[in-house]
């Protein structure tokens, strides 16, 4: 029974090496700038919501929502410091 579980394991193991793989040769090439902020915010928002619960799916939702608000309020007050002339080129203020 216990041989079961790890073979299920190791195989969710496998499919999530996967997608981790292959989000990461794709990159975020085609984001925005807010939505890598945004992204990053939430990245590592679950991250730190996991290891302050213990793992718990609450906790890491939580730290995932905060850190995506944070991402996007970064994004906007950098935002305050450029803005984009005429000809679509960004001016820093």
């Amino acid at each position: 029974m216990l041989n079961h579980y790890l073979k299920r394991a190791g195989l969710a193991s496998l499919v999530s090496a996967t997608v981790l793989a292959g989000s990461l040769t794709s990159g975020c090439a085609n984001m925005s700038d807010t939505d890598r902020r945004i992204g990053t915010g939430a990245g590592i928002g679950a991250v730190t919501g996991a290891l302050i619960s213990g793992g718990r799916p609450g906790g890491t939702a939580a730290g995932a929502v905060l850190g995506a608000g944070a991402g996007w309020l970064y994004d906007r007050e950098k935002k305050r410091h450029y803005y984009y002339d005429r000809n679509g080129r960004r001016v820093y203020r």
